[in-house]
């Protein structure tokens, strides 16, 4: 080999313009990333008591696709893959929400994250306990960060909307639960 020097530096340069590539491509990814980097974890937990069994509880609010109605969502719950109460069924509230555990009496869901919007890991969990053999608990557990809010007032206002919003499904569920109706939605603003 006459010039050994140069194929070396040629390669050398072809790595390194690769290497740049590479790192451009990660930079660009991660202005577009989803990922929080530095989460604030909240959590809300409420309950309400019912004055039924808890077979007879869960079988009237435990269904999968029965958030529509307790939640008194504005469309109807659809299945948009799996089946309803299987562990990675997606239903439609919140453009896609996957169940990713369950028990006899309970479930976990997680909200999917979006393109170009951070992240805040949100997951609920509905739990029905029996608090004797006439009554029953139900727990509900929300979960999520809210790290991307402005500061600690609105990190305390969203979390308080959203114990408001998820106590007022509680005590839908318990009029279910114990055979009444639901009085119709207040009227959107």
């Amino acid at each position: 080999m006459r010039y050994p020097f140069v194929k070396i530096a040629t390669g050398c340069v072809l790595t390194l313009t690769l290497m740049g590539t590479a790192a451009d491509a990660q930079a660009q990814a991660a202005k577009g990333s989803v990922v929080v980097a530095s989460p604030t974890y909240a959590s809300v937990v409420m309950e309400i008591t019912i004055n039924r069994p808890v077979a007879d509880v869960w079988k009237r609010v435990g269904k999968y696709c029965d958030v529509s109605e307790w939640l008194q969502a504005p469309a109807p719950c659809k299945m948009l893959s799996g089946k309803d109460g299987e562990v990675g069924a997606v239903r439609s509230p919140g453009n896609g929400e996957v169940l990713v555990a369950r028990t006899e009496y309970s479930y976990t869901y997680t909200q999917t994250p979006k393109e170009g919007t951070p992240y805040n890991l949100y997951h609920g969990t509905i739990e029905a306990r029996p608090a004797s053999a006439t009554t029953t608990k139900i727990i509900y557990t929300l979960f999520f960060d809210n790290s991307m809010l402005a500061d600690d007032a609105a990190r305390a206002a969203d979390k308080e909307a959203r114990r408001a919003r998820f106590s007022k499904a509680l005590e839908n569920m318990k009029i279910l639960a114990e055979g009444g109706t639901l009085p119709p939605p207040p009227a959107a603003k």
